[in-house]
């Protein structure tokens, strides 16, 4: 196939995959629940930490989660009392469990009491080369600069410096940077670019764009994430990551 055909057939399945009937069986619908800003950023970041295994039981597993914030997570994690966080003792979501559940409210506490958005968080680190992948080590460092963070929660925060392909995160980046008028993603950040975003590798779309011969390296990783978005680039430079519904749709739905 041609880098034309191949740019043709991918165009072909993004817009297949990128509309709002993709919403409601995907992680992304979490975030889909809420108006406010903050409260977006927060179910999209949560819902992207879960997302590993099933859709339907990450979609339930993240309901659950912010059904014991009342549904109102920044009002939650910006108020709340010690009795508030009884309930999270008894949360579990595959590795994740009530000591990471308070961790992530404690971050949350501290991060919202200073800033406005999340954005911050990975805008801060970027500097003056546009590297998203300083973006996301920065994040990993401020996530974890609290005095009293516990080392396994750790696992739960991917960071380039361990050559993590950051699928989760680069997912949730996806959710919140990209814009178009398809309603999906959301595009609330804006001092990120879509050019700046790396592309969410995940087992299908690992598998899909090997098949596809968008990726070479043997081994998925950091360096890998950046191959395919590299090779997606060719086909779109102003916004490569689109064709992660592609990639997705092929593999997931398809089982191209």
């Amino acid at each position: 196939m041609s880098r034309e055909e191949l740019k043709d057939f991918l165009d072909l399945k993004v817009s297949e995959y990128n509309n709002q009937d993709f919403i409601a069986k995907d992680p992304i619908s979490i975030p889909h629940l809420f108006d406010k800003k903050q409260d977006i950023e927060i179910a999209a970041f949560i819902a992207a930490v879960f997302a590993w295994g099933q859709r339907k039981t990450i979609i339930n597993k993240s309901k659950e989660f912010f059904q014991l914030m009342d549904n109102d997570p920044h009002s939650f994690v910006l108020n709340h009392s010690d009795g508030d966080l009884r309930p999270f003792l008894d949360f579990k979501h595959r590795t994740f469990n009530s000591t990471d559940a308070l961790y992530f409210i404690h971050f949350l506490r501290w991060f919202y009491s200073q800033h406005d958005s999340l954005e911050w968080a990975f805008y801060n680190s970027i500097g003056s080369d546009d590297s998203i992948e300083k973006g996301l080590i920065g994040f990993f460092k401020t996530f974890f600069s609290l005095p009293d963070f516990p080392e396994r929660t750790r696992k739960h925060i991917p960071t380039p410096e361990r050559k993590s392909a950051c699928k989760r995160i680069n997912m949730f980046l996806r959710w919140m940077v990209r814009t178009d008028d398809k309603g999906v993603d959301f595009g609330l950040w804006t001092r990120i670019k879509p050019t700046q975003l790396v592309c969410p590798c995940d087992l299908h779309v690992d598998r899909v764009a090997r098949k596809l011969g968008l990726i070479q390296r043997k081994q998925t990783d950091w360096f890998t994430a950046l191959e395919l978005t590299n090779e997606l680039r060719k086909l779109d430079r102003n916004d490569p990551v689109k064709y992660d519904f592609a990639l997705f749709g092929l593999g997931v739905v398809e089982k191209f």
